[in-house]
């Protein structure tokens, strides 16, 4: 499952995130952006969702263009440790929407990070990645980041028709780029 889809620019900005699952920190909660809050609870979600952004920027843009795309979470969403010890030999299991592997690809001057649990293939990410951007290429000819600022709702119509819920539902480039035209987009 996709916990969450991140697009920065070169200098930190988002340009797009969208949460999917509520993610849980060592202080907070991040929730999905159609849960009702209160004013003050939106404000702190809204700082420790700020918080992660800087540091999966920090995390990515620093990393040579020869390192590999995946990367463990960073310490704002990292697991606490276990308290509890036992003798006997148990195993552990995990929650399966517990987010535990960073998944991203630089383009030009865009990075494109997923959140995900550790039942999606890192691979078949960085094609959902490729995907995504072959789409965005398509519908805008020749995509740049102003695209995305002054047509985010193409942008959320091409992450609709391909993730839903944090599951993915759609990797075929040509029935993507129908389905947003067809959305009249």
């Amino acid at each position: 499952m996709i916990n969450a889809i991140l697009v920065f620019n070169n200098s930190g900005q988002p340009r797009l995130t969208k949460f999917y699952t509520q993610l849980t920190t060592a202080t907070a909660t991040l929730k999905p952006s159609l849960s009702p809050f209160s004013r003050s609870r939106r404000n702190q979600d809204t700082s420790v969702q700020q918080k992660l952004i800087s540091e999966i920027f920090a995390l990515v843009s620093h990393r040579p263009p020869s390192a590999c795309n995946f990367l463990p979470l960073p310490p704002l969403l990292a697991p606490p440790p276990s308290s509890t010890t036992t003798t006997t030999t148990t195993t552990t299991t995990h929650d399966d929407d517990t987010p535990s592997l960073l998944t991203y690809r630089h383009y030009a001057t865009l990075y494109f990070i997923l959140i995900s649990t550790s039942t999606e293939s890192p691979l078949a990410l960085l094609d959902l990645i490729q995907v995504f951007v072959e789409a965005l290429d398509r519908l805008f000819e020749n995509v740049c980041e102003l695209d995305l600022i002054f047509n985010f709702e193409t942008l959320h119509a091409v992450l609709g028709e391909m993730v839903v819920g944090g599951v993915v539902v759609e990797t075929a480039l040509e029935r993507v780029v129908e389905g947003v035209r067809a959305q009249g987009r």
